[in-house]
């Protein structure tokens, strides 16, 4: 099995990693991908030190691939999360939910809402860390 994780910090990777713990095994590729604006040096540090996260929490698995995309031309992370899971050939795509807007009757937050939208693959939304 080849899970896609898409985070942007050190605690949604790591309730990600949770959530893998029980799932992935030794057989199993985990590609985690980190989307940041290339114009946020405080962005871009938190997706650095979330991609961290999972190669130590992930220990018992096959493969743990890590990637920064850093965002210049204002792209969706969804998209780059869509490119990213075909690309890797991957089964399974993992997220948390981000910050969700008052009037939203989904739920999710953007990102989220567009992977369940638009991806062909399982999507598995994981509780959001409490902070």
């Amino acid at each position: 099995m080849h899970y896609l994780v898409g985070t942007t910090s050190v605690h949604t990777a790591a309730a990600i990693c949770d959530y893998l713990d029980e799932r992935a095994t030794a057989d199993d590729t985990v590609s985690v991908v980190a989307v940041a604006p290339a114009d946020d040096a405080t962005a871009r540090r938190d997706a650095r030190e979330a991609l961290n996260v999972a190669p130590v929490r992930l220990a018992t698995v096959g493969e743990v691939r890590t990637e920064l995309r850093e965002d210049d031309d204002g792209d969706d992370p969804a998209a780059v999360l869509l490119e990213e899971a075909a690309t890797a050939e991957a089964d399974e795509l993992l997220i948390t939910p981000r910050e969700v807007a008052a009037d939203s009757s989904s739920g999710v937050g953007t990102t989220a809402r567009a992977l369940l939208e638009e991806s062909s693959l399982p999507v598995v939304v994981v509780p959001a860390p409490e902070l």
